[in-house]
């Protein structure tokens, strides 16, 4: 059993079989021009041809965050996605590029788009790479809180800090989980929201839940409103001011990050 062909088609073999057929009913025709290209293209039937990607949906380093950085400076992508990962908002704001330059919106970097995004932006700055992190009361956060919409939790001063491209906008009182139960480290982003939430596993009120790893959120507790520190967590982060948690959870969106660490 034959397996499936690729044929590559080239502009200027259609011209030419186009010409050949002219010639023999006796048309005179002009020749085709000696420089032609491959192009993306879609054919039932057959397998799509188009150009290498650099890098793509998934693709992560140093050279994905230079291109979003360049991405940046024209107003394609908001600061907050410069995080080294190409996910859905660098494709889109890669496909808007593309858009601009009438070139195939393929929504991944081929040459010739590195080429055209090269051409209109500058060489990115260290600083505007790595953005420097943020300060409270002297004292730098996690590196990761940097850039984006960050949910920047350190657990040795006990603080909640709701970061935006570096500028600390909310500051919050948290707890953790107890030693059986400890808060998990590292990096993380939002999965879900639940304003009502009730944990089915200890029936007890979670609101304004922002879940971001497994069964654990940031959410209000009563609970550490009543206690305080005396008391603790299944693994959560509590948040004791009830105002506050309510604005906070109508900034955060599904994606912002979620960075727990210890200073």
């Amino acid at each position: 059993m034959r397996g499936p062909i690729i044929r590559t088609v080239v502009t200027g073999l259609v011209v030419g079989a186009g010409i050949t057929a002219l010639l023999s009913l006796g048309t005179q025709a002009t020749a085709a021009p000696a420089d032609f290209e491959t192009v993306p293209f879609e054919v039932s039937g057959e397998l799509p041809i188009y150009p290498k990607a650099l890098w793509k949906n998934g693709s992560t380093g140093t050279n994905v965050r230079k291109v979003e950085a360049r991405l940046v400076q024209l107003g394609l992508l908001e600061k907050r996605y410069q995080d080294n990962e190409f996910g859905t908002m660098t494709r889109s704001a890669v496909k808007k590029f593309q858009k601009s330059k009438d070139i195939p919106r393929l929504g991944y970097v081929d040459q010739n788009t590195w080429d055209e995004l090269v051409a209109v932006t500058r060489e990115p700055t260290q600083t505007e790479l790595y953005p420097p992190p943020p300060m409270v009361n002297g004292k730098r956060l996690d590196a990761r809180c940097a850039t984006g919409v960050v949910l920047c939790i350190d657990k040795t001063s006990r603080k909640l800090r709701y970061v935006v491209d570096g500028v600390v906008k909310m500051q919050l009182d948290v707890r953790f989980g107890a030693e059986k139960t400890a808060t998990r480290e590292g990096s993380f982003s939002v999965g879900w929201k639940s304003r009502d939430h009730v944990s089915k596993l200890y029936d007890s009120p979670m609101p304004y839940a922002m879940f971001f790893s497994g069964g654990q959120a940031v959410h209000y507790s009563s609970d550490f409103a009543a206690r305080g520190y005396n008391g603790g967590s299944h693994g959560c982060v509590n948040v004791r001011d009830l105002g506050k948690i309510k604005i906070l959870f109508d900034q955060i969106d599904v994606g912002d990050k979620v960075i727990v660490y210890r200073s």
